[in-house]
């Protein structure tokens, strides 16, 4: 008798696995609960440029103005009004750490949006693959000729240095193309 109220007491493997699952789901409740996560900082490619304004424009159709003053000879700086960031929902995500959202922009970025425009078309591509196959040569000639550095001084000697590692590595070249001669004949 005392077997068989063990036999019943003993949990099927159902409910043991049950409990598992509800152990396992409770514990990496726990987890996510106690977490911090925070959503990324929004990019520079959340907001859009209006060329014809000279603006850009946040997610929230707020602008960011220039004053038309380069900074460090290269840059224009966008600034947010503080009144307009201030009340703004996406603040937290916007500028987490600043009263206001500041963008950099190149004095030539209307040049880089073009050639990224032109990325992905076929002339890209074909480009792309001409200047990889020049590109190994260069990487060539620093690694396996150790050109990384010139050794000889003014531009006439950096010509001649850069010459003779240059023929050194179209003899290299040459001399892979060069069939193998024929096996010599032995009369038997």
């Amino acid at each position: 008798m005392a077997a068989e109220t063990r036999a019943e007491a003993a949990p099927s493997p159902v409910a043991i696995s049950t409990r598992v699952s509800n152990a396992a789901s409770a514990c990496s409740f726990a987890i996510s609960a106690s977490s911090r996560f925070t959503l990324p900082t929004l990019s520079r490619a959340d907001f859009t440029f209006d060329t014809e304004r000279d603006v850009y424009v946040c997610p929230q159709d707020k602008f960011l103005t220039t004053t038309g003053r380069v900074h460090r000879e290269r840059t224009l700086l966008y600034r947010a009004s503080k009144l307009a960031c201030d009340p703004c929902l996406l603040k937290p995500r916007c500028c987490p750490n600043t009263p206001q959202r500041k963008i950099p922009r190149d004095i030539d970025e209307d040049a880089r949006d073009f050639v990224r425009s032109l990325a992905g078309t076929p002339a890209f591509e074909q480009s792309r693959h001409e200047r990889k196959r020049i590109e190994m040569l260069f990487a060539h000639l620093k690694r396996i000729l150790k050109l990384g550095r010139l050794r000889l001084r003014g531009p006439r000697g950096a010509q001649d240095e850069f010459l003779l590692a240059a023929t050194a590595q179209n003899l290299r070249k040459l001399a892979m193309l060069r069939p193998e001669p024929p096996p010599a004949f032995q009369p038997a």
